[in-house]
Formats: C-alpha cells, structure tokens, sequence
C-alpha cells in the first residue's frame, strides 16, 4: 500500500475547500459572539472516564481509546465536543447563572455515521446552560438556523422532537425490548415493531406503533389524538405548542415547523426537545438526504461534574456546510494582486501596505511567471512613471 494513501473516510481538505471552510467557520463565530457566546477549546484528547462520564457513555462506541505513556490510564480522542463543554460550564466555569459557549474543533469517529461521512468531522456549535424554560431553545434553534442561512441555505425544514415521549410509553410496557423498540421506530419499521409489540399492553402498544407509522408533519391536532392523555405526553405536547407559537418564525418565513416523533436518534442523550435542520431542494419541498444541522435538550448533563444544569444547544458539520453550495472550485476569482520579484524598498513598501489594507498580494518567484498562481489574479502591481501602481490584468 503506497505511503501516502489515508485511512478509510479520512481525507486532506484541499486549498479550495479549506478557504470555505476557514471563511465560514469565521463567520460563524463572529455570529455566535454577537449573541453573546463565548468561544471554548476543549482539548482533543482526555481520560477516557472523563470524557464517556454521563450522557456521553452513549458515544463510547464511537471513541478511539489509547494508552497514555505518561500516566497507564485510558485516553479517548473525542467523538463529540458537546460533553466536554458540558464539563467546562459545570466544573471549570461555575457560574450561577446563564452561560452561552460555542465551539469549533476536529472530532475523529471510530467509524463513520453514514456511508460517505468523514470520520474526522470538523465540528462546530453552541450551548446554553442555566435556563430551563422554551426561551433557551427558541434562542438556540434560531441560532443554528442562523448558521445555515450563513452557509447559503435558504429554504430549510425543522423537525422537531421530544426524548421524553417514547419513554413515557415504554414506562407503561415493563419486560419489552427497549433498544429494539427505538431501533424499528427509528426505522419505521411498522410490521416489525407490531410483531415485537403483539403480546403488550394497549393504549402503550398503539402509540408506538402509531408513532413508528407517523409522517414526518404531523399536526399537534393529530398527535393528541394518537397517542395516550398521560401526564408525561402532555407536557411534551404543551411545549411543542409553546415552540409553534413563538413569534420566532414570523421572521423565518423560508422555514417549514414539522413534527418527527420517529426522529429518536439520541434518545440516551437527549432528554427534552430535539431538533434536526433539513436543506429543501429548490424546486421542490423535498429534503436533501442528510439533516445539516442537530440538536436539543440535555438537561443535568453536568451531573457527573457535580452540578446539575439546564441545558440545551446544537452542532453542524464544517464540512458539509462548505458544499451547500455546490463542489468549490480551484482558484478565487478577481480578488488578487500580481507582483513581481525584487529586492526593490519602494515595492516592498507598495506591497505590505496592500496586504495591510486586506488585499492578498502574490509575487511571482523568478522564472514562474507564465504559471498559474495560487489565486487568480485580475490585477498587478506595475512600475508606472517611477511609481509602483495597480493596474488590471
């Protein structure tokens, strides 16, 4: 096997590529600092106790584990950066009352989520802890919609949630196959799920099937219809109905509200409203085959760090969000200087204040000047009547 070949779903971001990602990932931030949140950087690797403590002892699967030199203790190389800013809002940080954070840093999964996905996604959210009310899930669902317009999409479709719901029916079901349930309803696999569930207890059997059976819009109308008047459900349907009523979407007219109650990806995660963001093709109200954008709540997450907080917040895929907009292309168009070579003070000088003003200045190393630089130039910089001036290419 050649030396420079990488491991399976681990590929180089190329130039390209690499300036949408930059360029995005900057922006982003810039945004996420405008609502007030401020920027952590957990470390790539810890003790892997630390790193799986809690809600994330579901991501163990997808951790790689290696033994530290130094101490002989497990380490883990993070699959997901949400625990560990968990751990800085609740050990670290110790504020009282609300705190905003977001992130942005490489993830590396023992195996990919889908058959063409990295196994080194470039993550990158936001998290809010201290408040428990629709308020903060209303300001991180904006937030995330927010970054995705950001990245070029226009017509998005939010589905929506809640973790609590399939527990509440199974709570009535004591002996059922718990991890098959969630497994046929997140397949939707109706016949299965009726064959597993044959001997169970209605009204428990009825709405989980039903729910395996739901389309992916159903109305609260029909939901209180199909499923049991327990308190439980109740409470989850009263804050989807508190979600709908925001005024929020009266200013997201491009976004379509749609209730998912087979979404249960998560549910060991999660343990309130979930939400994932669909891209709709232009020309149609179909969904591009993947969510670009997940999230929800995760309340006492912090428990295993000795303070339990409210929580809630999301993450996106740099990656994915750098081809919203189609493959990038080799090369930027009409945005670049060309500059010869010479030890001259006056070009030196005419040079760093381009670049000091933003410009991006590429001198022509001897010998290289019929070649294709690294951006596309529209400009150069001339020696004009003893002076070294801009002119178009």
């Amino acid at each position: 096997m050649p030396s420079w070949l990488l491991p399976e779903s681990i590929a180089d971001v190329l130039p390209s590529e690499a300036r949408i990602i930059e360029d995005l990932r900057r922006r982003l931030l810039d945004c996420y600092q405008a609502y007030g949140y401020e920027l952590v950087q957990p470390p790539l690797v810890e003790y892997l106790d630390a790193l799986l403590t809690g809600s994330g002892q579901d991501l163990s699967l997808k951790t790689f584990k290696l033994v530290d030199q130094l101490s002989g203790r497990t380490l883990g190389i993070r699959p997901d950066i949400t625990p560990q800013v968990a751990r800085i809002d609740a050990h670290l940080l110790n504020r009282q009352g609300v705190s905003r954070l977001c992130y942005s840093g490489s993830v590396l999964h023992a195996r990919p989520a889908t058959l063409y996905a990295s196994r080194e996604p470039l993550q990158i959210g936001a998290e809010l802890y201290g408040h428990r009310g629709i308020e903060a899930d209303l300001e991180i669902v904006e937030l995330m919609l927010r970054s995705l317009h950001l990245a070029g999409a226009r017509a998005l479709r939010l589905d929506v949630n809640h973790s609590a719901i399939v527990p509440s029916l199974l709570a009535g079901l004591p002996g059922v196959d718990q991890e098959e349930v969630y497994r046929l309803i997140g397949q939707r696999d109706v016949p299965s799920l009726r064959s597993l569930l044959s001997a169970a207890a209605d009204p428990f059997k009825s709405a989980l099937i039903a729910i395996a059976d739901s389309a992916a819009d159903e109305s609260l109308a029909v939901l209180r219809k199909r499923l049991p008047d327990l308190p439980g459900i109740q409470a989850c349907l009263a804050q989807f109905e508190a979600l709908r009523a925001s005024t929020l979407w009266k200013h997201l007219p491009e976004t379509r509200l749609a209730l998912d109650l087979a979404d249960v990806r998560g549910y060991r995660y999660h343990n309130g409203l979930v939400f994932s963001a669909f891209v709709l093709d232009a020309d149609s109200p179909r969904v591009r085959s993947q969510a670009m954008g997940r999230g929800g709540r995760y309340d006492g997450a912090g428990d295993a760090f000795g303070r339990s907080r409210p929580a809630t917040g999301f993450s996106l895929e740099l990656r994915d969000l750098a081809l919203l907009n189609g493959q990038p292309q080799a090369g930027l168009r009409g945005n670049a200087i060309r500059a010869p070579w010479s030890e001259d003070e006056a070009l030196r000088q005419s040079i760093a204040g381009l670049r000091e003003a933003g410009e991006i200045v590429v001198q022509v190393l001897p010998g290289h000047e019929d070649e294709q630089q690294e951006f596309s130039c529209d400009r150069e910089l001339a020696l004009i009547q003893g002076q070294w001036r801009t002119r178009a290419l």
